[in-house]
């Protein structure tokens, strides 16, 4: 198994000189994206991409754009890993069906935000397949409650009343761990499995093929797998991570959701909402 993405050069300058539009995607010529790929052998990858585990809940926009990846034979690995966890044990986070819910909520055609995260949380009821968030009812966790309080200072808005970050995927924030699944009580038990390769082809390839985007990246982990992102065409922001071990240290004032805002509008798109107001 390869331990980066591996894109062959033909396939980084189709991806390079792809421009995506909403008006190419009206006029019929092709699913969002990606006719581009269609000269380019992926009889191994469509092996792999119908392993169960991907086929039944990574939606077609995304299937079309990871398609453009190099040997992706691993999948056949952490597919096996993820179905002997689940059969010895309940306790694999999140649920099958919501492993994949940042791509089932925002579609690579929206992504205007990316935001990475590390692992999913790692007890009873909170992972629900979006970095940071947890699902109404749940407790918010400190990191997401540091994120909220850094947000309500820079916008001079009232604390959300509950963690469900749904609202921010909807408006196109892809909300990435860098690991899908967990143990409970084991943070970091599903490392090394074969999802970092998974998501760092997301990243590559939303580097490559997407018009400029806001990168979030706080703390070291995600600033290490945002390494590959073009700085000269994307916006780039850093900051230590919320977690209360370290939020103090240059998250609390990164100012991070106004400049992600600025940079959205300057280049004419409509800003996030990020106030959670319902």
């Amino acid at each position: 198994m390869r331990g980066c993405i591996v894109v062959s050069q033909s396939i980084r300058k189709k991806l390079s000189t792809l421009k995506y539009s909403t008006a190419f995607h009206q006029s019929g010529q092709g699913a969002p994206w990606c006719n581009f790929v269609a000269n380019i052998e992926l009889s191994l990858w469509q092996v792999y991409i119908n392993k169960q585990f991907l086929k039944d809940w990574i939606p077609d926009g995304w299937k079309t754009l990871l398609q453009a990846e190099g040997d992706p034979s691993y999948l056949q690995s952490l597919s096996d890993f993820i179905d002997e966890r689940r059969a010895s044990t309940d306790e694999v986070y999140p649920p099958a069906n919501e492993v994949f819910n940042a791509f089932v909520k925002t579609r690579p055609e929206d992504v205007k935000v990316v935001i990475l995260g590390q692992d999913p949380y790692h007890s009873a009821g909170q992972a629900h397949g979006l970095c940071f968030s947890v699902n109404r009812g749940t407790p918010i966790p400190p990191s997401l409650r540091n994120i909220f309080q850094e947000l309500c200072e820079e916008l001079d808005a009232p604390l959300p009343g509950h963690g469900c970050l749904d609202a921010w995927a909807k408006q196109g924030v892809l909300l990435l761990n860098a690991v899908l699944t967990v143990e409970e009580g084991h943070p970091g038990s599903h490392q090394g499995k074969g999802w970092e390769t998974f998501t760092d082809s997301v990243v590559e390839a939303l580097n490559i093929a997407k018009e400029p985007l806001v990168f979030m990246l706080w703390g070291a982990q995600a600033q290490k797998k945002g390494a590959v992102i073009d700085q000269q065409k994307h916006c780039v922001l850093r900051a230590p991570h919320p977690s209360p071990l370290s939020a103090y240290r240059g998250f609390f004032g990164c100012g991070h959701f106004v400049k992600a805002n600025e940079f959205l509008v300057s280049r004419g798109q409509n800003p996030v909402d990020w106030t959670l107001r319902d």
